[in-house]
């Protein structure tokens, strides 16, 4: 009887051990479970970024550099995803997805969210770039999803993020964009200048030096071409966040006649004269060469580098994108406004005008590196085949989207710290036969990468520092005013 008790109690206790060691192996699976959700590359918010990058390359290679366009495009596409997003959250808001209910808690599961996004992203590019709709059904395969799937059930994720993306697409129809040429005076051509702006001066004539002229650039085979005003009318797209494209329009430029105005044309000439292998660098990196997803996509990249950086899950990633693009997208909005506002005159011209038959040190252009000429033959550190960009000067768009979506990494990440940095040849973009060292540049902190970007833009002769000034502000500006708008829609509003 004894020894029955004593079997029992063996029995019993490794029963005991048993169920502990279990519950214990248990808990340790659920916990590698949670830590195992994709984070930084693997995420699928991160690779849908990596497909819009691609697509805006595959854009600006079509049609030439639009950066005005290809940012309305980035902004929706991540506006789309947030808003699918949104319907898997406890707290967040969507833009435009309206009568689609929150779904209940039991299913906010990463792999619902993954489906929602993933159709959203997907509908959202086929509208934007279309050309690339293959693409985008090849990348919807290899994710595991049906890209022939319509639904519209508010109570599935392939349905929601079909919604969200139709919802998207519907209400910024007649945008101001002219995206389908529904603009009266666009004639039915989509991104036609409906508005009918015409610059004041010619490429031949320049009859008020305050104000832009248009450049001729080459067309690669022996020819030239004066191209005209890139979207002249965005000024009148509707902002995403800001109340108005004007809401933080700066003051005016300083004008021919001003001492300021003739120190930094003069500043611009020098900068020029004595550019060094790190500054050329630094002007084409931020210029952005081949395959260039322009300053909203530049940006982009450099918020992948945080997520990269910061092992982002795709919450984190779907949330900052979407600040950031919005940021973007507005900020390009206000700095049109400015740019069509006050029409401003580019340093190309504003050096004609201020030095025509004098001899000063400059750059002479491919091959020929920095050469003595009249100043009537000045010209930007830039590629005979974009010489300089075709819109009016004041603010610098690159300044203003740099300002603004540097501001907004730093708000989004609670720290200024970046801390990314590129390797690049001197010259690689711009004059290939004539390449100068292998430079470093390091981005220590966005405000830094921000400023950078704006000081290029002096140095590569494209503008002066009023420009890059007030392009700074106006896009900080645009960044604190949509993060209000931000914490609104993720539900952490003050």
């Amino acid at each position: 009887m004894k020894k029955d008790n004593t079997m029992n109690k063996i029995y019993l206790i490794a029963l005991i051990l048993f169920v502990a060691l279990g519950c214990k192996e248990s808990n340790e699976s659920q916990h590698n479970a949670v830590k195992k959700e994709p984070t930084g590359i693997d995420n699928v918010a991160y690779k849908w970024g990596q497909m819009a990058l691609t697509a805006t390359a595959n854009d600006t290679e079509r049609f030439q550099p639009r950066p005005t366009i290809t940012s309305r495009y980035l902004g929706l596409t991540f506006v789309a995803v947030f808003d699918a997003w949104s319907r898997y959250d406890e707290k967040a808001i969507p833009v435009y997805l309206n009568d689609v209910e929150r779904r209940p808690k039991k299913e906010h599961s990463l792999k619902n969210k993954e489906i929602a996004i993933s159709y959203a992203a997907f509908r959202a590019m086929n509208e934007y770039y279309f050309s690339d709709k293959d693409l985008f059904a090849d990348f919807m395969r290899e994710l595991g999803f049906d890209p022939e799937n319509e639904s519209l059930d508010p109570n599935t994720p392939e349905g929601i993020g079909n919604l969200a993306a139709k919802a998207v697409i519907e209400a910024r129809r007649g945008d101001g964009a002219n995206q389908y040429g529904e603009e009266e005076g666009s004639n039915d051509k989509p991104y036609f200048n409906y508005v009918g702006y015409e610059p004041v001066n010619s490429a031949d004539k320049n009859v008020d030096p305050n104000r832009w002229q248009p450049k001729y650039f080459s067309d690669g085979q022996g020819g030239k071409f004066a191209p005209g005003c890139l979207t002249p009318y965005w000024d009148k797209v509707k902002p995403i966040a800001l109340k108005s494209a004007d809401q933080f329009r700066p003051g005016p430029p300083p004008m021919i006649g001003s001492e300021q105005l003739e120190k930094e044309v003069q500043e611009v000439i020098e900068l020029q004269a004595n550019l060094t292998d790190y500054e050329k660098a630094l002007v084409e990196f931020m210029r952005d060469g081949p395959q260039s997803v322009q300053q909203a996509g530049h940006w982009l990249k450099f918020a992948q580098d945080v997520s990269r950086r910061d092992n982002h899950t795709l919450d984190q990633d779907v949330k900052m994108y979407f600040y950031n693009q919005v940021v973007a997208m507005d900020a390009f909005i206000a700095s049109w406004d400015s740019k069509m506002y006050y029409d401003y005159a580019r340093p190309y011209a504003l050096v004609h005008e201020y030095y025509d038959d004098q001899k000063i040190k400059a750059w002479g252009g491919e091959g020929k590196g920095m050469t003595e000429m009249e100043g009537k033959q000045w010209r930007p550190y830039s590629p005979e085949t974009f010489l300089c960009p075709p819109f009016p000067s004041y603010v610098s768009g690159h300044s203003c989207i740099s300002g603004g979506c540097g501001e907004a990494l730093k708000l989004w990440t609670g720290s200024d710290e970046f801390g990314v940095e590129v390797e690049l040849v001197a010259g690689a973009l711009t004059e290939p036969d004539n390449l100068g060292d292998t430079v470093t540049i390091k981005f220590p902190t966005f405000t830094e990468t921000a400023d950078m970007a704006g000081i290029s833009r002096v140095l590569g002769g494209y503008h002066i520092q009023a420009d890059n000034v007030a392009g700074l502000e106006l896009g900080r500006n645009v960044a604190r005013e949509v993060w209000k708008f931000y914490k609104k829609h993720v539900g952490e509003e003050s």
